[in-house]
């Protein structure tokens, strides 16, 4: 029975990044699905248990494998989502600038009779940044829709990371390598399969 892989996410990131493993999915996404977390859960465990509440919301079918997913940025023990506005982003900016944080991504990956639940942590670790660097890159780039306020592909990566220890694809915002031992190890899965035009 060949299984379908599907990804619960909208963000153009993800969806480049699983694609590049060449593995062929569709996406389903669900509106309104509760993102919260009670204070409770540890810093460092919370993009892990978004990721699997998000997996909950889901009915999957027997021949289905669903991926959820959920990115924080974590600096002096505070998370930082996304900016509400351009104040907001050059303020989280500020707070990563001359520091090393972390870039959590938890990760469930859900079928009919089986989920596996993982994090990956990336240390990422910025220069001091300048008044005119951090502006310059929240006017011209508006990351408001990214996890402590910047994209590592983007101006902002070039000119401001000075070292990165782990996935720097996690960073992007999907930790591919992980996922596809896991589809491997826990799903079965088998690239030689997509030599006749199998899926999974």
């Amino acid at each position: 029975m060949k299984t379908k892989l599907i990804l619960a996410s909208n963000s153009p990131r993800r969806k480049e990044l699983l694609g590049g493993l060449g593995i062929p999915f569709e996406v389903r996404v669900l509106q309104g699905i509760d993102e919260s977390y009670p204070e409770t859960v540890p810093t460092d465990k919370i993009a892990e248990f978004i990721a699997t509440n998000k997996a909950k919301a889901y009915e999957v079918a027997a021949d289905e494998i669903l991926i959820t997913a959920d990115t924080v940025v974590i600096v002096d023990d505070e998370i930082l989502g996304k900016p509400s506005d351009a104040a907001d982003a050059c303020q989280m900016l500020r707070k990563l600038s001359g520091k090393s944080h972390h870039v959590i991504t938890g990760v469930s990956l859900k079928s009919y009779d089986k989920q596996k639940t993982f994090s990956v942590d990336t240390e990422v670790t910025f220069k001091t940044l300048s008044e005119s660097e951090i502006d310059y890159y929240v006017t011209r780039y508006k990351p408001f829709d990214k996890a402590g306020a910047y994209g590592i592909q983007e101006w902002i990566g070039y000119i401001g990371v000075t070292s990165l220890r782990g996935s720097y694809f996690n960073v992007v915002g999907f930790p591919v390598q992980r996922i596809y031992d896991e589809l491997c190890k826990s799903f079965h899965f088998d690239i030689s399969s997509l030599n006749s035009d199998e899926q999974i």
